[in-house]
């Protein structure tokens, strides 16, 4: 394809990262291309400097009142989103329909919802913040697991790094897989996470138990995914009844002890396909699903790929990488 045109808004209290990740992974997508497949202009109201949350002093290319999009709307997020600019919301309101496809990074999703870009599409944001989405905007239907979210032309990513995934997801639409993994290896990132991949690990999603036998039973199902986890078996390890186990356990952990066992299986099986080389049935046994048909079912659920698929994604690109890394161009 062409060039695309792309353009970022900008605002009071903007979060920096938010607007130069996404930046530098266009930019050394032109670089590498050798040509420039990636037209980025920036605005903002008025065309004033504006101070990002951590201070720095940015200067859009023009103002946001005359600025107009053809391809692609990035709204970052940052502290500026907690009292949206009406100006910035009711230009979004008047011109996000221009955009082919239109995306939010971190907190910028509340702009987006505040112009009613969201309605009726699933969408995320910064983990801390998914609740207050969800509360505020209840024609969203907010999915706080996900790194970044697709759903038609409308893409919302999680926190700050989260918007370098997707960019390097659209690099990869836009001009190919080599070239996403080009540019993931001169940024020194990952070719990309997939988008359905959790935002956290689950040992720093859940709460960590306070009492000492809950402590360590947490520890013990991540180091033995692929043994008896049942609530029956894990309350006799703790030396309680099951019913207590079940009620101590969903309220010290903050979720049951079925659904965190899920989602430890699920990690761990993650971790061996993207690590090794062992078979699908192999790890579908170590990590408790009994069978792949289950191992699979797990994975659709939860990342949107089975595990096939989700190996291909991550050890292609990290094959490549160390076969560059062994043989690189003179």
């Amino acid at each position: 394809m062409g060039t695309r045109t792309v353009l970022i808004v900008l605002f009071e209290g903007v979060q920096s990262l938010d607007l130069t990740g996404p930046l530098e992974v266009f930019s050394t997508a032109n670089r590498l291309r050798g040509e420039r497949g990636y037209a980025v202009t920036t605005a903002a109201p008025g065309g004033r400097p504006v101070h990002t949350s951590s201070g720095l002093l940015v200067t859009p290319d023009e103002d946001l009142g005359r600025a107009r999009v053809t391809d692609l709307l990035l709204v970052p997020g940052g502290e500026g989103t907690r009292d949206p600019d009406p100006d910035v919301v009711g230009w979004l309101r008047r011109h996000a329909g221009e955009a082919r496809q239109v995306v939010s990074v971190c907190t910028g999703a509340f702009l987006l919802a505040e112009a009613g870009l969201l309605n009726g599409h699933r969408a995320t944001t910064h983990w801390a913040y998914c609740g207050t989405l969800a509360g505020r905007y209840p024609d969203v239907e907010v999915d706080a697991e996900p790194i970044f979210v697709r759903d038609g032309r409308v893409a919302t990513s999680a926190g700050v790094t989260a918007g370098i995934d997707l960019a390097l997801a659209l690099v990869e639409e836009d001009f190919g897989r080599e070239l996403a993994l080009r540019v993931a290896r001169q940024l020194v990132v990952f070719l990309r996470r997939p988008g359905g991949q959790a935002q956290f690990s689950v040992q720093l999603a859940t709460q960590t138990a306070s009492s000492e036998p809950l402590q360590g039973i947490q520890q013990w199902i991540t180091e033995h995914p692929g043994d008896d986890l049942t609530v029956d078996a894990l309350a006799r390890r703790v030396n309680l009844s099951p019913r207590h186990f079940a009620r101590a356990f969903t309220a010290e952990v903050g979720m049951s002890p079925g659904r965190y066992v899920d989602r430890v299986r699920l990690e761990a099986a993650r971790r061996q396909l993207e690590d090794t080389t062992d078979g699908v049935m192999h790890i579908a046994h170590r990590c408790g699903f009994g069978t792949p048909e289950a191992m699979r079912r797990a994975f659709l659920r939860t990342l949107g790929v089975g595990p096939a698929e989700y190996r291909r994604r991550f050890q292609s690109g990290l094959r490549r990488e160390r076969d560059a890394d062994r043989h690189p161009a003179v």
